[in-house]
C-alpha cells in the first residue's frame, strides 16, 4: 500500500518537500581526497600491531562480495569497481597477516597503492570524535520506573532515494510520512516525546529509566537494554525522522553553561542532571530522533557489519568509499589509575571506513568506535582532536 501512493505522489509535494529538505544542505566538495605522490605519503604504522584489523577487513569484504562486481567506489576524482576494492582489501589483509615491520610496510605500500589524503576542514585537517556501545536498564513493559520508549520504525514513515528526481541529488534521502497523497515532514523530537507515536503507528522495543541516556543511546545510534527479567536487547539504529541533527553540547557553549573546554558527553549528562527543568528545552534543542531495531549481535554500522572495537570509523557516506582501507593519524586518551584522563597521545593506525552519522558531515569530520565499557565511554565521551585521514586502494594493473 505505501508503495502505491508513493507512486502517486503529487508533483507540486514531491517539489515542496525538495525546497524544505534543501534549505538546510550544505555545500558538498566534488573531490573530498587528493591523490598523493609517493614523496607525500605519511609515515605508516600502527599502535594496535594489526589486532583486530583482519576480522574488521573481512567483515567489509563480506559486505564487498555481495555487491555487483561493476559497482563504482569513487576516490576523490578517481573511480574504482567492487572487484578492485575486493582485491585491494584481500591484498592488504595477506600482507599484514605476517605481522610486518614498519620498513616492511612502507615498501609495500609504495609498491602497490595509491594513496588519497582528506582535503580536511579550511585547515586541511579533519576533527576525530570517538562513539561507543552504550548499556542501559530497561523494561519490556511499561512501569513508573521505565517510563521512556525505545521506538521501532513507525509505520507511516517514508524514506525517499532523492537521486531518482535529480542528479544533483546523489546520495541524498529524504524522509516524511504521508498526508493526503502529499508528503510532509515527520515529527520533531519534541512532537515524539510528547506521545505523537503511541498507539498503533510504531512498535516500542523497550522501555528505559532515564530520558537522558536514551538521548544519548540515539547519538551513539547501537547499544544495550539489560531487562528487569534478565534479557538483553541488542538495538541498532533503524531509521531516523530526517530532520538535522543540532549538537545540544555546542548550544550549551553558546549559552555559557559549560565552558568549551569542559566540553564532554560526561559532561553534559552531569549539567542535566544538575538542572532537570532545562533538560526537555536541551535535548529538543535536537530535532533528529532515532528508530531502533533489534539485532542478534552488534554493534551494527551502515553497512550492516559488525563494528570493530579501534578498528571501524564513521565517515561521510556522500563523500567517501564505503568500506575502504583507511589510515588515521589521531589522538588517544591515556588514563590514570583512577579511570580519569592523564593525558593524550598520538597515535597512528589502519582503519576501516564502516559506518557514517548523521552528525558526521564533510570531508573533516570522522568518528571513531572504541567498543563498550569504562575506556571506550571515557574516549568516545572526550575525544575532540584533529588529525589526518588516508585511504588507500591498489595499484590498478597496467593499461587499465
Amino acid at each position: 500500500m505505501r508503495n502505491r501512493h508513493l507512486k502517486h505522489l503529487r508533483i507540486v509535494g514531491i517539489l515542496a518537500v525538495l525546497s524544505i529538505f534543501c534549505w538546510g544542505c550544505e555545500t558538498i566538495p566534488k573531490q573530498p581526497l587528493d591523490r598523493l605522490k609517493p614523496s607525500a605519503f605519511p609515515v605508516f604504522g600502527d599502535d594496535m600491531s594489526f589486532d583486530g584489523l583482519p576480522e574488521s577487513i573481512q567483515r567489509s569484504l563480506d559486505y564487498l562480495y555481495g555487491k555487483p562486481p561493476d559497482k563504482m567506489f569513487r576516490f576523490g576524482a578517481d573511480q574504482y569497481p567492487t572487484t578492485h576494492l575486493i582485491a585491494s582489501l584481500q591484498a592488504f589483509l595477506t600482507f599484514i597477516e605476517s605481522r610486518p615491520s614498519r620498513q616492511e610496510l612502507e615498501r609495500f605500500i609504495k609498491e602497490y597503492y595509491l594513496v588519497y589524503r582528506s582535503i580536511g576542514d579550511q585547515n586541511r585537517q579533519v576533527l576525530f570524535t570517538g562513539y561507543y556501545e552504550p548499556f542501559l536498564e530497561g523494561s519490556r513493559q511499561e512501569n513508573e520506573i521505565f517510563r521512556y520508549p525505545v521506538y521501532g520504525r513507525p509505520a507511516d514513515l517514508v524514506t525517499i532515494d532523492l537521486s531518482q528526481f535529480s542528479e544533483k541529488y546523489e546520495n541524498e534521502r529524504l524522509t516524511g510520512r504521508l498526508s493526503e497523497q502529499y508528503l510532509i515532514p515527520y515529527y520533531d523530537r519534541r512532537q515524539i516525546d510528547q506521545g505523537v507515536l503511541l498507539g498503533d503507528n510504531a512498535s516500542i522495543i523497550a522501555w528505559v529509566k532515564d530520558p537522558v541516556d536514551l538521548f544519548f543511546l540515539h547519538i551513539q545510534g547501537s547499544g544495550r537494554i539489560y531487562l528487569q527479567d534478565g534479557g538483553v536487547l541488542i538495538v541498532h539504529y533503524h531509521a531516523s525522522n530526517g530532520k538535522p541533527y543540532r549538537s545540544i553540547g555546542r548550544l550549551l557553549i553558546d549559552e555559557a553553561k559549560i565552558p568549551r573546554e569542559e566540553m564532554s558527553m560526561q559532561r553534559i549528562k552531569a549539567y542535566l542532571k544538575e538542572h532537570p527543568e532545562e533538560l526537555a528545552d536541551i535535548l529538543n534543542y535536537n530535532p533528529s530522533y532515532v528508530f531502533f531495531k533489534t539485532e542478534t549481535e552488534g554493534p551494527l554500522g551502515y553497512l550492516d557489519v559488525k563494528l570493530t572495537p579501534g578498528r571501524s570509523i564513521a565517515l561521510d557516506y556522500r563523500l567517501f568509499p564505503l568500506p575502504a582501507l583507511t589510515f588515521i593519524e589521531a589522538s588517544k586518551p591515556v588514563l590514570d589509575a583512577n579511570g580519569s584522563i592523564d593525558s593524550w597521545q598520538p597515535f597512528k593506525r589502519f582503519v576501516i571506513s564502516q559506518d557514517t552519522g548523521g552528525a558526521i558531515r564533510g570531508p573533516g569530520r570522522a568518528d571513531i568506535f572504541w567498543g563498550n565499557g569504562a575506556y571506550a565511554e571515557t574516549a568516545a565521551g572526550h575525544l575532540k582532536h584533529r588529525g589526518q585521514l588516508y585511504m588507500l586502494i591498489k595499484k590498478l594493473p597496467p593499461g587499465q
